[in-house]
């Protein structure tokens, strides 16, 4: 449940209320918030494939991914549902280490991440080269679940999607929500 009076009250945002973006709610929280319902896996099955304009196209199975170095973030979250929660803790493969295990080509200017349900999103390699982006398959200490994402979820500042399948070098941008999404500019939706 989220309660707009929780931004008046918590601590990190009376100390700092720069780490609310203009329309937000804060929640303490994580709401379950999807298009459908979450999939399920048989992770002996499971891989993650990474391909397009790359020169080494790869398929990860899940004991592969879980073997890469691991990387550790802790980030906010600003849905584009107006909703936020601060100072979560990630763990996963660091995207920028994916990106140069692929070799993509000059050519490559954004990744197309395709999810369950068909859901997919167009992102510029810069942005996904950043530090703060990951694969994630912890938050918090504790394993991704289905419900927030699990196995592996994308995080990054624009967006965070669940139930990633392969990567590509979008679903909601196709249905009325804004390509950037960046909550401290309010683009929620077209």
């Amino acid at each position: 449940m989220i309660f707009r009076r929780d931004r008046e009250q918590d601590p990190r945002v009376v100390n700092d209320p720069n780490r609310l973006p203009p329309g937000q709610v804060l929640t303490l929280k994580w709401p379950v918030l999807s298009y459908g319902s979450p999939p399920r896996y048989d992770m002996a099955r499971w891989r993650l494939r990474l391909y397009g304009e790359v020169d080494a196209p790869a398929t990860l199975t899940w004991d592969e991914v879980r073997k890469l170095p691991v990387t550790a973030i802790t980030a906010d979250m600003h849905c584009v549902t107006t909703w936020s929660r601060l100072d979560n803790n990630w763990e996963g493969v660091a995207f920028k280490d994916l990106v140069a295990r692929v070799k993509p080509r000059s050519t490559a200017t954004h990744v197309i991440a395709h999810c369950a349900a068909d859901y997919t999103t167009s992102l510029p390699v810069e942005i996904l080269a950043d530090d703060d982006v990951l694969l994630a398959y912890r938050h918090d200490g504790a394993e991704l679940t289905p419900d927030h994402g699990g196995p592996l979820r994308l995080v990054v500042r624009l967006e965070g999607l669940e139930w990633v399948e392969h990567d590509r070098l979008g679903f909601w941008e196709r249905n009325g929500y804004n390509n950037a999404a960046d909550p401290w500019k309010e683009e929620r939706y077209w």
